[in-house]
Parts: C-alpha cells; structure tokens; sequence
C-alpha cells in the first residue's frame, strides 16, 4: 500500500516524501531518515506520517528518540497502520507505553551488562584496555633533544596522551615521595 495514496491532498496541503530504498533498516543512519530529521528540525514539517511504524524505526528505542524529538519540536507522528496519532489523547497514550517499555529495556540491558562485568571479574578477567608500558626515561631524552611530542609518538610507537602521561607520571611520582618524606620528618 503506498503512503502517496492514502495520504490523500485533502488532508496535507502540502507534502514532501523519504524513502530510503535500497538501504538496510537496521542501520540507525540511513540517508532520507537523516533527512527528514533535518527537515523536522527546521521546522519544515508539521507532521510525519508513516505507513507502520516497523518501517520508519527498526527499535523501540530509535522509535522512542524520535517520537520525543518529534514532540519537543511540536510535530505530530501519525502511524496510519497501527492508527496511532499523536495530536490526540490515544496516541499519547500509546507513545507513553512504548516510552515506559524503552526504559524498561534500558534497564534490562543496563542490569545485564553489569552481570556481565561482574562475572568477568570473578573468572579474573581484566577489563577496560590493555595498559601501555612508557619508557619515561627515553620520553624525556628525546624531548630534550628537542624533538616534538609528534617525532616522539612516531619512534616509540605511542599515541601522544600516553607519552605525556607517562612523563608526567615520572615527573610526579618522586615528588610525591620527596613531599610524603618530608611530611614524615616533620611529624
């Protein structure tokens, strides 16, 4: 059923039409999607009118950020399948079911990513990422030879926030010993 046809110009003066054909609904981004994003966010459209709601959002929760984005934008989504329209009080009901379900999901998801962390740590699994040995020593060398952070991150192999950290963490740890050692002599 085309949305064409039944979106008859009786009803909309006016309307403007994306289709995203060819391209994978499980992506978030798809071009016309972005498209009448856009539209909406500058306040091009007054309403968004889609044939079922499965072929406009593929997740409750894609579904969920639109329609509040379409909400706080005061544009109304009507879903001519399921006969939902937000404009009356139905259709906001609805959205506030499908907006309790999504946050129901986020917990659930939530919950579960803990479980698993926590799971992962009692098998002694170390989490986060694989830390990053610096030659301190060899950092400061080649900076005072006067080579630049970027010559230095090239010929030891490291991103630049790992140099930096890792001098400053030699620089800084026998001044926390000088400054703990002294506070010892004084007590």
């Amino acid at each position: 059923m085309s949305l064409g046809s039944t979106a008859g110009v009786e009803v909309w003066k006016s309307r403007e039409e994306y289709v995203d054909a060819g391209v994978s609904g499980v992506k978030e981004c798809r071009p016309q999607s972005d498209a009448l994003l856009a539209a909406c966010r500058k306040r091009r459209l007054d309403a968004v009118v889609v044939y079922r709601y499965d072929r406009f959002a593929r997740s409750l929760r894609q579904l969920v950020n639109a329609l509040e984005e379409f909400r706080s934008l005061g544009i109304e989504f009507i879903s001519l399948h399921e006969g939902v329209d937000t404009s009356t009080p139905n259709g906001r009901l609805v959205f506030g079911i499908f907006a309790s379900i999504a946050e129901f999901e986020r917990e659930l998801i939530r919950d579960r990513v803990r479980s698993g962390i926590a799971a992962a740590r009692s098998k002694g699994k170390r989490l986060g990422r694989p830390r990053v040995t610096v030659d301190a020593a060899r950092i400061a060398r080649l900076r005072d030879s006067g080579a630049s952070w970027r010559a230095v991150t090239q010929q030891l192999g490291l991103k630049r926030w790992n140099s930096e950290a890792g001098l400053l963490q030699s620089v800084q740890k026998p001044l926390r010993q000088r400054l703990c050692n002294s506070l010892i002599q004084r007590g």
